[in-house]
């Protein structure tokens, strides 16, 4: 890289920030070959636009992190245990904004201060609609 291309795109972007909304459509059409989405945000697009402009000039992510940040985007079970928790254990479970804490019994769960036979039945009372209790509290792969 030298220090013409850097400093370049650096004005470049810089010069982002002036634009009206018109002008930043038309440089988005330039940059991408399409239209813009209709609601992007201008702050949203100036970044979109920048970041653009810095991988034509000096490349963008290698396959093999390409590949890594795909592989860690992809959600996976939280499995705490294989086997089924024991006496006295306690499950915690965040749920709109609440947690819910669920202790486990030698014949049920407690939870809010009523026993219930299932975690399904927990969750399906947290959430209002049917749920695989294990999964919901995260003790059961997928």
């Amino acid at each position: 890289m030298t220090e013409d291309k850097g400093a370049s795109i650096g004005r470049d972007i810089a010069a982002l920030d002036a634009l009206d909304r018109p002008a930043l459509l038309q440089r988005w059409r330039s940059v991408f070959g399409r239209e813009a989405p209709p609601h992007l945000s201008r702050s949203l697009m100036v970044k979109a636009v920048a970041h653009e402009m810095q991988v034509r000039a000096f490349g963008g992510l290698s396959p093999r992190t390409l590949r890594t940040l795909k592989a860690a985007a992809k959600p996976k079970a939280t499995s705490i245990s294989r086997r089924p928790p024991g006496r006295g254990t306690r499950l915690v479970r965040e749920w709109n904004g609440f947690q819910h804490e669920v202790e486990v019994l030698d014949d049920g769960y407690l939870w809010r201060g009523q026993r219930y036979r299932s975690l399904s039945a927990i969750a399906l009372a947290i959430t209002g609609t049917k749920w695989s209790g294990p999964r919901f509290f995260g003790i059961k792969g997928e």
